[in-house]
């Protein structure tokens, strides 16, 4: 079923709704909750008065089971959202079709599209295999008539929208023991379909860097968890933190701990192994969610260090904002710390969860509004 919105309201005035209990499904009601403006709102926004002349374009923040469009026009303190809405993917043939039943709704009919989208985006093409259809922005943009089509990844998205994050109604996972003396980097990371990241350097204009953090190496500890390596790994010789941390990878700890234990798995999708967990019934579910936030943990901390995060790590997603108290009494900030002589610098880094909402399509319009010029409809990034 499809969620619709029609609303008016700058990009400072939106944040993510307070943390949730439960599992990996999306919340069931609109994604939009009034808040104050984020205390950075206006950092880097320098480049909107300049685009003041630009008309509403379309935003699009797609991932492996939602997506999310909006009309976006810009505004003061950033873009400004003049209409929602969300689809679910697998009810739709195409991302075209999503497209065309946004604009259906519209009285105007934009001739841009900035699309965010979870994968790599390479020349205009998305590399992904979570999604159910191929997406190009030269076919996107013949089949729905448009000027211009962009295409980002969707962490990259996130991370422009940074300065959006209202940090006071971000649950706060790890307090640093002092306040950076200068603006730091910003790592912005998540797991859904996939496993996300993005780093944000500050500067003017900031820079935002794409990764493909998810793909490198799971590490394991010596003891458990390289039994469970094991079982996972079969024949496989490389094992990614995405493999594990993400909602398919969650089920497939799950389904090899249960084989492990010589049962048949209770849960089929990762919101119930992640609710069962959090309920305590089921310890195969248990194990899984324990052993997921200390992998996180030790994922974000080496992130932390790779990009000397300052700034902070932005933990992005509604699955971990529903069990945000879970995590913080699990061992995931032990990991997160637990870097050997790198200990000292993590204390400092403050680590936050953020359940983005409208923050993908807000990200991808800061992009698109603060883009190097160049001839329309050539794809950047």
């Amino acid at each position: 079923m499809d969620r619709h919105e029609t609303t008016s309201a700058f990009a400072g005035d939106l944040a993510g709704p307070p943390a949730r209990s439960g599992g990996w499904a999306a919340s069931s009601t609109t994604d939009r909750t009034p808040a104050p403006p984020a205390a950075s709102s206006t950092e880097g926004l320098s480049a909107m008065s300049s685009v003041a002349g630009q008309p509403p374009f379309l935003a699009a923040d797609v991932g492996g089971t939602h997506a999310r469009l909006a009309l976006m026009a810009p505004g003061v303190r950033g873009p400004l959202v003049q209409a929602y809405r969300v689809f679910r993917c697998g009810e739709h043939a195409s991302l075209t079709s999503i497209v065309r039943a946004f604009l259906a709704g519209l009285a105007t009919r934009p001739r841009q599209l900035v699309l965010a989208c979870t994968g790599c985006a390479h020349e205009g093409v998305l590399i992904n295999e979570s999604l159910p259809w191929r997406i190009e922005t030269a076919a996107l943009a013949a089949e729905l008539r448009l000027d211009e089509v962009h295409l980002l990844n969707d962490f990259v998205a996130l991370t422009h929208a940074a300065p959006y994050i209202d940090t006071e109604r971000s649950p706060l996972l790890h307090a640093p023991m002092r306040a950076a003396a200068a603006p730091g980097p910003i790592v912005v990371v998540g797991p859904g379909t996939g496993l996300g990241a993005a780093v944000r350097l500050p500067g003017s204009p900031a820079v935002v860097l794409p990764s493909e953090a998810g793909q490198m190496q799971l590490g394991a500890r010596v003891g458990r968890e390289q039994d469970v390596m094991r079982l996972l790994a079969g024949r496989d010789e490389h094992l990614s933190y995405e493999a594990v941390l993400s909602g398919p990878g969650l089920l497939r700890v799950y389904e090899a701990l249960c084989r492990e234990a010589g049962r048949g798995p209770a849960c089929a999708e990762p919101s119930a192994v992640s609710a069962a967990a959090i309920d305590g019934n089921d310890p195969q579910a248990r194990e899984t969610l324990d052993l997921f936030c200390g992998w996180l943990g030790s994922f974000a901390g080496d992130l932390a260090m790779l990009y000397q995060a300052t700034g902070g790590i932005y933990l992005a997603g509604g699955f971990l904002s529903r069990m945000a108290a879970y995590l913080r009494g699990s061992t995931f900030v032990a990991r997160f710390l637990d870097k050997g002589v790198m200990r000292p610098f993590l204390d400092n880094v403050p680590v936050r969860v953020v359940d983005h909402g409208q923050l993908g399509v807000i990200g991808a319009a800061s992009w698109f509004l603060d883009r190097p010029a160049k001839p329309p409809g050539i794809p950047i990034g």
